[in-house]
């Protein structure tokens, strides 16, 4: 099985700050804890406030006291360093989080990254998979237990548009075979329930009926997908499941378990699926996210124009 997320192991530098180091090992519990934030988006902080803590070290500076005018050093650092936009403004938004944590504890008045400006970011849009990738996919499971498991998560992928980590926390009791639904909890453990189309949900009834049983052995687990020896599987054994898979159909190397979740929101709404529905169904916090789907809607449509119009 693979390892839980350690926040002390991540900051075990004798080098760093210890009383940073307890803070930020304090933060990340209030994360997973209090939040309800995955083990991914945990480590992720961790790891970006450790890339502070290392800097603020070298500089022989005590990072919880750091004004404005020394954090800028920081940021001309990841720049030399030649850190993406994207990288750095995550960074900026941990190290932000981490101090209005370290505000509402009373440990510090300061927060150096409150008065910085993250880098402009452009908006990519999401890879498109073809209709043809995802059923050469979908066609290359077994018909054995191991077989039956994989088809059965492939189609739930691309079914019901969830996260990695959402079908890893899946348990058996969370799919609705009389409602051809699925319960999911996304980021912060917020629920949503996702209609399933008949052929994912035959797939999971059969995978339950005939190959689950095998899997478990004598062992007995709620989770919905288990391994081999009877395990919950993590995001991570998920993950290498679909690259497996992938490779077995021949589709391109760098295709993501992510890109199933683009492929059903942009089918939704290129089928003419309104926005709130799909925010709904994806469990975005925010419609401006679900948004960027139009764009590759609207870039179909001009695809068919092209194609089709006489004078285009």
């Amino acid at each position: 099985m693979t390892k839980a997320f350690s926040p002390e192991e991540c900051f075990a530098d004798e080098r760093l700050d210890a009383s940073a180091v307890c803070w930020a090992c304090a933060f990340a519990r209030h994360l997973s804890v209090e939040r309800g934030l995955s083990d991914n988006t945990v480590r992720a902080y961790c790891i970006d406030i450790r890339s502070y803590l290392d800097w603020a070290a070298r500089s022989g500076l005590d990072p919880l006291q750091v004004e404005y005018r020394r954090f800028r050093r920081y940021l001309v650092e990841l720049n030399a360093s030649g850190y993406t936009p994207k990288t750095v403004s995550r960074r900026l938004s941990a190290i932000r989080t981490f101090f209005k944590y370290l505000n509402v504890q009373n440990v510090t008045q300061f927060n150096p990254a409150a008065a910085t400006s993250s880098p402009k970011l452009g908006r990519d849009l999401p890879r498109k998979t073809s209709d043809s990738d995802i059923e050469r996919l979908l066609a290359v499971c077994e018909d054995d237990p191991v077989g039956l498991r994989d088809q059965a998560f492939l189609e739930l992928l691309y079914a019901s548009g969830a996260r990695i980590a959402e079908l890893a926390r899946l348990e058996l009791a969370d799919v609705n075979f009389s409602d051809a639904s699925i319960r999911l909890f996304g980021k912060g453990s917020k629920e949503r329930i996702v209609p399933l189309y008949p052929i994912a949900l035959e797939a999971v009834d059969r995978y339950v009926r005939e190959g689950r049983p095998s899997l478990l052995g004598d062992a007995r687990s709620n989770s919905l997908f288990v391994s081999t020896r009877g395990n919950a599987m993590s995001a991570d054994s998920l993950r290498r499941v679909f690259k497996q898979r992938a490779a077995q159909a021949g589709l391109d190397p760098s295709l993501h378990p992510h890109d199933m979740r683009h492929a059903f929101a942009t089918d939704l709404v290129e089928g003419g699926a309104d926005l709130r529905s799909v925010q709904e169904m994806l469990g975005h916090a925010s419609l401006s996210t679900t948004q960027v789907y139009t764009h590759l809607s609207l870039q179909h449509m001009k695809d068919v124009y092209k194609d089709a119009h006489p004078r285009s």
